[in-house]
């Protein structure tokens, strides 16, 4: 099942609209190199685990 990490989840000061989606590795290492890039997070365990923590699987569009 891919999984998705959606930056509207979270209250930011940017308002980022980001969405990622795909397998679930990807997504970890995706969302946490935009948390640190664009949002100024330091990239650590910590926060891979909370990413991972906080993946919602993706919603099929297609029938």
């Amino acid at each position: 099942m891919r999984k998705v990490a959606d930056c509207r989840d979270y209250p930011s000061e940017m308002n980022c609209t980001l969405v990622i989606s795909g397998e679930e590795e990807e997504v970890v290492r995706a969302a946490a190199e935009h948390a640190v890039s664009v949002h100024g997070h330091t990239d650590s365990l910590e926060l891979r685990r909370q990413v991972r923590d906080a993946l919602k699987d993706e919603v099929p569009q297609h029938a």
